[in-house]
């Protein structure tokens, strides 16, 4: 039977997912040098109106119907084919509609993560191929193995809410994106607006919150631990961020705080609707510390990763899935399963296996995909088109009248 709140909650958690996109766009955007705003947010806000085109037209029906135990579903529910006013979604409480638009939400978020990597390097039309072929062959399927009863769920592979779907295969997308269209001529760019940057951020904050407590896919007693435990892990590891590296650059830096925040919460995705409360604050310290030391890693590397994709989303949901392995409880989440310190070393296993899987899988198949769209278009601008600013060079707009400020 239709639950009305659970209902009406997880439209208000569709609303929120959505509103983490034009966030993000915001969070890059400011993070960006001022030739190329435009550039990078509309790279996230396309996705908006084609991620959608394409999940209509057949992404939520090769993720979510047939295939029990495959890598991807059938076309039978192309065109939302079958799906009508009455239809509910499987746990009998809110209409398909909804689960319909929610995961969309998802789909349209995490190929925008990737493009914080390649910022001012990549032209559109490249990008645009990129967005529709990473989704269909990368993303449809991890949905459809984790979330739509495929190979990984039956196996016993647990995601909550994205460590393995999003945040590992856009993190480590991004990483093959950088080492493919190699680094910027000027690399020693900086943020045209960190006001900007932290809009972006509280919006992305405020968002994850439908993002994880949301993917219960109803209201209950795991929706609230999903909640509070995001916001618990988000607040360590901002904190864990900004004590470090105000340590080591003797500065409290507040756009190293933003990112922090953003570690904690890509790091808390997986797991949380399945951990205890006690265990969030060490994922979100854990998140806070190792996501700062991967950037410096990628630094001392010299891989132009420009705004950190790997470093946070990569890195912090590969983590988050491991510590799901080991903090998990069933005590919390009958749903879930017992992590490592309970004595499910079995299920620490299939997480590891699972999550460095995806990982592999996203970064080869993101290399050899950009190989193949250079011989249909240039994935890479030229050094003019760089030093003159994707803004005015590919868009012809620019952010800000010069004029006026």
């Amino acid at each position: 039977m239709l639950e009305t709140g659970s209902t009406g909650f997880m439209l208000l958690a569709s609303s929120l997912v959505m509103l983490m996109t034009p966030g993000l766009a915001l969070f890059y955007g400011g993070l960006a040098t001022k030739r190329n705003i435009l550039g990078i947010m509309i790279q996230s806000f396309v996705s908006l109106g084609w991620t959608t085109v394409l999940w209509v037209i057949f992404g939520y029906s090769l993720c979510f119907s047939g295939g029990e135990g495959g890598i991807i579903g059938n076309l039978d529910k192309a065109f939302l084919n079958g799906v009508g006013i009455s239809s509910m979604y499987s746990n009998g409480k809110i209409p398909e509609f909804v689960f319909i638009s929610y995961q969309m939400m998802f789909a349209i978020i995490t190929p925008a993560l990737i493009t914080g990597a390649f910022v001012n390097r990549v032209n559109f039309k490249a990008y645009f191929i990129f967005l529709t072929v990473w989704q269909i062959l990368v993303y449809y399927p991890f949905v459809h193995m984790i979330w739509g009863g495929g190979l990984l769920a039956q196996w016993g592979v647990l995601d909550f809410a994205g460590g393995i779907v999003v945040h590992a295969t856009a993190g480590f997308a991004a990483l093959a994106s950088v080492f493919y269209v190699g680094a910027r001529t000027d690399k020693n760019s900086t943020p045209n607006s960190i006001p900007l940057v932290a809009i972006g951020s509280g919006l992305l904050w405020f968002g994850w919150y439908g993002f994880n407590a949301g993917s219960e896919v109803a209201v209950d007693t795991v929706t609230t631990l999903a909640f509070l435990n995001t916001d618990i892990a988000a607040s360590f590891a901002t904190m864990a961020w900004l004590f470090v590296e105000w340590i080591r650059e003797k500065k409290p830096k507040f756009v190293g705080l933003l990112t922090g925040s953003i570690a904690g919460l890509a790091t808390i995705t997986p797991c949380a609707g399945f951990v205890p409360l006690w265990a969030s604050p060490l994922i979100g310290i854990a998140a806070g510390l190792l996501c700062y030391l991967a950037v410096q890693f990628k630094n001392r590397m010299k891989w132009d990763d420009a705004l950190d994709v790997w470093g946070v989303h990569g890195v912090g949901g590969v983590l988050g899935t491991i510590l799901l392995g080991v903090f998990a409880s069933k005590a919390v989440n009958a749903a879930g399963s017992d992590g490592l310190v309970l004595g499910g070393g079995d299920f620490f296993f299939k997480e590891v296996i699972a999550v460095i899987g995806a990982a592999f899988f996203a970064f080869v198949f993101t290399y050899v995909m950009l190989v193949i769209i250079n011989y249909i278009t240039p994935v890479k601008v030229s050094e003019n088109v760089e030093k003159e600013g994707l803004d005015a060079a590919v868009h012809g707009e620019k952010a800000y009248d010069e004029g006026a400020i």
